[in-house]
C-alpha cells in the first residue's frame, strides 16, 4: 500500500504550526493597540523562511499556527480564520516575489538584493496580512473603524520588521549550521556580544538613574553591528541585530531607553522602525563588504596564477621561494625545486598544430597539481617549463618526485605521447640565491637531456 505522500511531511508541518503558535503568543502579549494587532510579530519571518527552505506546501501548517493564535486570544472561528488567511497569503506572495525577483534563498548574498528583499517582504506583502487582519476585525465588531488606521499601522510594521529580522536569521544560519571559528576568533565574538549587550543594557535597561528619553542613545548600539557586518558577515550581523532587538524590545515594552513614550504602543512602533532599519543596513553592509572581499581575493588570485594551467606564476615562485630562503635562515631547514621541461613541445606544435600543444602543457600541469603536497608550490616558469617548490626535502625526496611525475606523464594514454625532463636543486646545497638556485637546476636538466644550452637566469630573476 502506497502511503500518500503529504503524510512524510506531517511531522514537518506540525512542527512548523507549533514553532508558529509559540511565537504568535510571544508576540501577541505586546499587542497594545488591540488585542490582534502587536507591533513585533515574528511569525512574518517564520512563514516566510519557512516558504523560501520548504515550499508552498507547508502552507496548511502556516495556517493552523495562525488560527490558532488567534482563535486562542480575541475574535471569533470567522475572524480567525479571515486572519490565518490574510497571513497565509501574505507568505505566499512574500515568497513567490522574493523568488521572482530578489534571488530567492539566495536574497541575502548582495546589497541589491537585500534592499529588494526588503522592498518585497517588509513592505508590499505585509499590506495583505494587514488589511485582511484588521478589515475582518472591524467588520466583525472586534475592532473600532476610528481606530483602523492605527491598527492597521501597527500590524503592517509589525509584519514587516519580522520579515526583515527573522527571515535572513532563519535562512541564514539554516545553509551552514556549522560553524569553524579559530580562537581568536571566537574571543573577538566574544568580546563583540559581551559589548553589545552591555551597551544595550545601559540604553534600554533602565537600571541607572540618569533618563535617556530625551537622548539618541540607541545610535551607540550601531558600532556593535557595525563591527559584526565588517568582520563577521551577513549571519553575525543579523544575529547581533536580534539579540539587540530582543533587549530593546524588553526595555522598551517596560518603559525603558529612548524611544518610551506615554503609549506602549507607540514605544514598539518608534524601536521597531529603528530596528528594521538598522537589520536591513547592516547585512547589506556585511554583504557588500563580503562582495568586495571575494573580489579582491579574486583579483589577487589573478595577479599570482597562471591564466592558462591554473598554477602559480612567476612572480609567485618568487615570492615562495624568497620566503623559503628567509624560514631556512630561521630554521636550517633545507628545501628543493624540480625543474620540469618539457620534452618536443616545438615538434608538436608543428605536427600536431598548437592546440594539442597547449593541451600537453595542461597535462603536465595537471601532473604536477596532483603530486604536490599541501604545502608544496606548483608553478609555470614560463612556456613549456614548470618549477616545483618541496619545502624541507632534500635531493632524494626531490628525485622520488621527479621520476612520479616523468613515469605518470608517459604512461598517461593520452595523444600525443610526451616525455618530461627534470633538474633538482637543493637550498643551500646547490646554490645561496634564487638565481643560482634556478641555474643548478637548470644545469641538471640540460646535462640529462645531453645539451650544452645555457641561459643567464639573472636577466629573470633580477639578481
Amino acid at each position: 500500500m502506497v502511503r500518500p505522500r503529504f503524510l512524510g511531511n506531517v511531522p514537518t508541518l506540525v512542527a512548523l504550526a507549533a514553532v508558529y503558535f509559540a511565537a504568535g503568543k510571544l508576540g501577541l502579549k505586546l499587542a497594545f493597540v488591540n488585542a490582534s494587532a502587536s507591533a513585533v510579530w515574528p511569525c512574518t519571518g517564520i512563514a516566510l523562511a519557512a516558504f523560501l527552505l520548504l515550499g508552498y506546501r507547508v502552507w496548511p501548517a502556516i495556517l493552523a499556527g495562525a488560527f490558532l493564535v488567534n482563535l486562542t486570544t480575541a475574535g471569533s472561528v470567522v475572524t480567525s480564520l479571515a486572519i490565518a488567511v490574510g497571513n497565509t497569503l501574505e507568505g505566499l506572495i512574500g515568497c513567490y516575489l522574493v523568488t521572482r525577483f530578489a534571488a530567492g534563498k539566495q536574497a541575502f548574498q548582495r546589497a541589491q538584493d537585500i534592499f529588494k528583499f526588503a522592498t518585497f517582504a517588509a513592505v508590499l506583502s505585509p499590506v495583505v496580512g494587514a488589511t485582511a487582519g484588521v478589515t475582518s476585525l472591524a467588520l466583525a465588531g472586534f475592532a473600532s473603524w476610528t481606530n483602523y488606521g492605527s491598527i492597521w499601522s501597527t500590524w503592517w510594521l509589525g509584519d514587516a520588521v519580522g520579515a526583515v529580522v527573522v527571515t535572513p536569521l532563519v535562512l541564514l544560519w539554516w545553509e551552514n549550521p556549522r560553524v569553524h571559528w579559530s580562537r581568536r576568533q571566537i574571543a573577538e565574538l566574544v568580546l563583540l556580544f559581551l559589548g553589545l549587550f552591555f551597551t544595550g543594557w545601559i540604553v534600554f535597561g533602565g537600571h541607572f538613574e540618569f533618563s535617556v528619553k530625551n537622548y539618541p542613545l540607541e545610535y551607540v548600539c550601531i558600532p556593535f553591528l557595525v563591527w559584526a557586518a565588517f568582520r563577521f558577515g551577513r549571519r553575525k550581523a543579523i544575529t547581533a541585530t536580534c539579540a539587540l532587538a530582543a533587549i530593546a524590545t524588553w526595555g522598551t515594552a517596560h518603559g525603558f531607553g529612548p524611544f518610551a513614550r506615554d503609549s506602549q504602543n507607540t514605544s514598539l512602533l518608534l524601536l521597531q522602525s529603528f530596528i528594521g532599519v538598522m537589520a536591513v543596513t547592516s547585512m547589506a553592509l556585511a554583504a557588500e563588504f563580503t562582495e568586495h572581499k571575494r573580489a579582491d581575493e579574486y583579483v589577487r588570485q589573478l595577479a599570482v596564477t597562471d591564466p592558462l594551467t591554473g598554477l602559480a606564476n612567476y612572480r609567485r615562485l618568487l615570492d615562495t621561494l624568497d620566503s623559503e630562503i628567509k624560514r631556512y635562515e630561521r630554521t636550517g631547514r633545507p628545501f628543493a625545486i624540480v625543474l620540469a621541461d618539457l620534452d618536443g613541445l616545438k615538434k608538436i606544435n608543428d605536427t600536431h598544430g598548437h592546440l594539442v600543444g597547449t593541451e600537453a602543457i595542461c597535462r603536465l600541469a595537471n601532473i604536477l597539481r596532483i603530486h604536490c603536497r599541501a604545502v608544496d608550490i606548483a608553478g609555470r616558469y614560463g612556456g613549456d617549463e614548470f618549477v616545483l617548490v618541496l619545502p624541507e626535502a632534500d635531493s632524494q625526496a626531490a628525485q622520488r618526485v621527479a621520476n612520479r611525475i616523468a613515469e605518470r606523464l608517459s604512461t598517461d594514454g593520452d595523444e600525443p605521447p610526451v616525455t618530461v625532463s627534470t633538474g633538482i636543486a637543493v637550498y643551500p646545497h646547490d646554490g645561496k640565491t634564487i638565481a643560482e638556485l634556478f641555474g643548478a637546476a637548470d644545469r641538471a636538466l640540460y646535462l640529462k637531456k645531453g645539451s650544452s644550452k645555457k641561459r643567464d637566469f639573472h636577466q629573470f630573476t633580477g639578481q
